[in-house]
């Protein structure tokens, strides 16, 4: 039997998070990053959106704040939505 991975850091984004390590995430996001943010000894989560404390709904909750060490709000993100172009 294989012993389990373990990772000095992980880093995982997140939709929505509060003060405390709270996070919730969007679309294919809710695969790995729950799994990762409890695979590290230290999880630094970006956000999108930081809410205040209690303000996100219990039953969305995707990782909890046991498992986040660190939180930092990012900025300026690009949406970049592909588009295909035919000429004819």
């Amino acid at each position: 039997m294989e012993t389990a991975l373990t990772a000095d850091f992980a880093l995982v984004k997140a939709l929505r998070g509060d003060a405390l390590g709270i996070l919730i995430y969007r679309k294919t996001a809710r695969n790995f990053n729950p799994l990762m943010a409890a695979a590290g000894r230290v999880t630094i989560a970006e956000v999108e959106e930081l809410v205040p404390t209690g303000e996100l709904d219990s039953n969305f909750i995707h990782t909890p704040s046991v498992y986040v060490q660190r939180i930092i709000r990012g900025k300026h993100y690009e949406k970049r939505v592909e588009r295909r172009t035919l000429k004819v």
